[in-house]
């Protein structure tokens, strides 16, 4: 194969765009001059004693006629550099740049550019290969080797350009290791998007759509600049190419950037440190990457964080996340993930918030034969203990914690707030449920209150519910406390030799008699959980009777706190208005939107809308999600009013009972 091509010197600068690809009546510039953001006039050709001073300092061109300066022009700052194609430099004067300890003269000198345009005050100083960007005011370029932008760049979208093959499109493979989950990446993506496409896979229409709305939202046609916003500082790095960086940036020491959108303002600067190599992917704003980092298809969320030769593939890192030391693979990790220990492993898995997962932890590639991972779901607050080993596909509910060790088979654990134990001497699992409320109220307290402090986004797209207590965990308690009566109503039933076959009302009956009666009535019952390990020994329940109780007691709060929320926030309705406008049924079944509680039947209208064109671009459904927010809170309060209800076995709730 041929890899080296031998081309016209006229070449170097010109031709940008194949013409083929050129629109009626543009040139190699339209699209260029469309990004600028100087206006023409604000250039002007070189005079006489300037190009002498340019030639006398060992400065270069084919075609000096290509090369435009500004009024304030100090021909003195630029030497021993090589220009090609149309270059436009800024304002230069006899200034220094200064970026922490790093001093350097604004100017360019020992450099090769070719069709560039430089804004004013900038310091360019020993790199090799700068070619088809357009740089910000006051921006530090120092050693690099190659700044390059193509024809084709799409900055870490995953869409088509005029003339490319559907072989060529960037996916992120989400969830699982066959692909059967894939996304488009592109900027702006939050994790609520990314589970919308992942999730869904059997709505034709809504994949469809959004993979139409995707390649829609971004401009096909070639002939893009990258972008380096002011106020950047790159030095000392390898390879930067196809890559577009927001204001303030700083990147130092990297080894590759290529095919990236690198988000950065001057409120949420983005940094990007030694050795780290990106590929195929968005970093959200304000975020950290440092020290040999690996990022290769992926997306990073706002405010968060790669550290310490992490390796992040075929993965969505949600906002307000790290993690350091580890390897992640095909996840979608929803807002506020926090992985930060040496050796710990992850595939294959959407972990949906709030999570941690511990050092050795091995979540993935542990097989049960020679197949691909499938997938492991994890709800809010998942923490799995150093050095646990789980099986794939495995299922937990949210807030569950898992002791340390080897588990065996696949898990299926129903029970919110419950601690996990592998009993290798008894050979038996051991669950107890409610662990959190009766032992750690703290830690469920501390972290609702540390990840709102934490939460250092400006841009907050994607909305986060950070409460334990909030729809999607209170449902979860409701099945729990059902799922506590039946298996302890046959635990009963088997202990005291009752016969005959019952069903599950007449099961779920005798168990809540049970448990709201004496403890006596149940002390030293074997509770047994049924399917919640893919094995055929048996899954113990830990304190079934003090858990039942415990479940009872979250409920409580939750309803109380969100109704005296509603009184705080409306102190002109009193009772019987809050009683009025919370009444209606409880809206049992809510999905987790990327951190955000939505209602079934609301994502349910979305998808509909999305597949029938109704919402035709990203803006559009972000737009409604930003409407189930402003409406998330009364949601909420109608769900605790109504979570009070059943809890009383009450249709209206009385001033008495309230």
């Amino acid at each position: 194969m041929k890899t080296v091509s031998v081309l016209p010197a006229s070449s170097l600068g010109t031709d940008f765009i194949p013409v083929e690809y050129l629109p009626d009546g543009c040139d190699q510039y339209y699209q260029r001059n469309r990004q600028s953001v100087w206006p023409l006039d604000k250039w002007r050709h070189l005079r006489s004693d300037e190009l002498e001073t340019l030639v006398k300092n060992h400065n270069t061109s084919p075609d000096w006629d290509d090369i435009l300066v500004t009024d304030i022009f100090d021909p003195r700052q630029i030497r021993n550099t090589e220009f090609f194609g149309l270059v436009r430099i800024g304002s230069v004067n006899d200034s220094v740049l200064e970026h922490h300890d790093l001093r350097l003269s604004v100017g360019i000198t020992n450099s090769l550019i070719i069709s560039c345009d430089i804004g004013d005050n900038v310091a360019i100083h020993n790199v090799r290969y700068l070619s088809h960007y357009i740089v910000g005011d006051h921006c530090i370029l120092f050693n690099i080797n190659e700044m390059n932008t193509t024809d084709h760049a799409k900055f870490g979208n995953g869409i088509l350009k005029e003339g490319e093959p559907e072989s060529v499109r960037v996916w992120i493979d989400l969830m699982n290791e066959t692909g059967s989950r894939q996304v488009m990446p592109f900027n702006g993506m939050i994790t609520a998007d990314a589970y919308l496409w992942a999730r869904y896979r059997d709505d034709g229409a809504l994949m469809d759509k959004l993979k139409n709305i995707t390649q829609r939202t971004f401009d096909h046609r070639r002939g893009y600049y990258g972008t380096l916003g002011t106020s950047c500082v790159i030095k000392n790095s390898q390879i930067v190419k196809d890559v577009t960086i927001g204001s303030n940036c700083y990147i130092k020491g990297a080894n590759k950037l290529k095919n990236v959108t690198i988000n950065s303002s001057t409120a949420e600067p983005t940094q990007i440190g030694e050795g780290v190599e990106l590929v195929n992917g968005i970093v959200g704003f304000g975020c950290r990457i440092f020290y040999g980092c690996k990022a290769v298809r992926f997306i990073m969320g706002n405010n968060s964080n790669l550290k310490y030769g992490a390796r992040l593939i075929n993965s969505f890192l949600g906002d307000n996340s790290t993690i350091s030391c580890c390897e992640v693979l095909n996840n979608l990790l929803f807002p506020a993930h926090e992985q930060h220990h040496n050796n710990s492993f992850l595939v294959a898995a959407i972990v949906m918030g709030q999570s941690n997962i511990a050092a050795g932890a091995t979540i993935g590639s542990n097989h049960n034969s020679r197949a691909n991972d499938n997938e492991i779901r994890a709800g809010r607050g998942f923490w799995p203990g150093l050095c646990t080993s789980l099986k794939h596909s495995s299922r937990f509910a949210s807030f569950v914690l898992l002791s340390k060790s080897d588990y065996m088979a696949e898990l299926d654990i129903r029970l919110p707030f419950s601690l996990v134990n592998n009993n290798v001497s008894a050979n038996q699992l051991e669950v107890m449920p409610a662990y959190w409320w009766m032992y750690n109220m703290y830690a469920l307290a501390r972290n609702a209150w540390k990840y709102q402090v934490r939460d250092k986004r400006l841009r907050k797209v994607q909305h986060i519910e950070y409460q334990a207590l909030a729809p999607d965990t209170v449902e979860e308690i409701f099945i729990a406390r059902r799922l506590l009566r039946i298996w302890t109503a046959k635990a009963w039933l088997s202990t005291n030799g009752s016969g005959g076959e019952k069903s599950e009302a007449d099961l779920d009956t005798l168990g809540h008699d049970l448990l709201s009666g004496e403890e006596s009535k149940v002390a030293g019952l074997r509770v047994l959980g049924e399917r919640m390990e893919n094995s055929t020994r048996q899954s113990l329940i830990l304190k079934p009777y003090a858990a039942y109780r415990a479940y009872h007691e979250m409920l409580v709060d939750y309803a109380v706190k969100n109704l005296v929320d509603y009184l705080d926030k409306n102190p002109g309705s009193g009772f019987n208005g809050m009683v009025k406008a919370l009444d209606g049924n409880r809206l049992e079944s809510w999905e987790n939107l990327g951190g955000q509680l939505v209602p079934k039947t609301d994502v349910d209208q979305l998808r509909m809308d999305i597949g029938s064109g109704t919402l035709n671009s990203w803006e559009e459904i972000h737009c409604r999600y930003e409407m189930f927010w402003e409406r998330y809170p009364l949601d909420k309060q109608q769900h605790a009013y109504a979570t009070l209800l059943e809890l009383l076995e009450a249709k209206k709730l009385t001033e008495d009972q309230w």
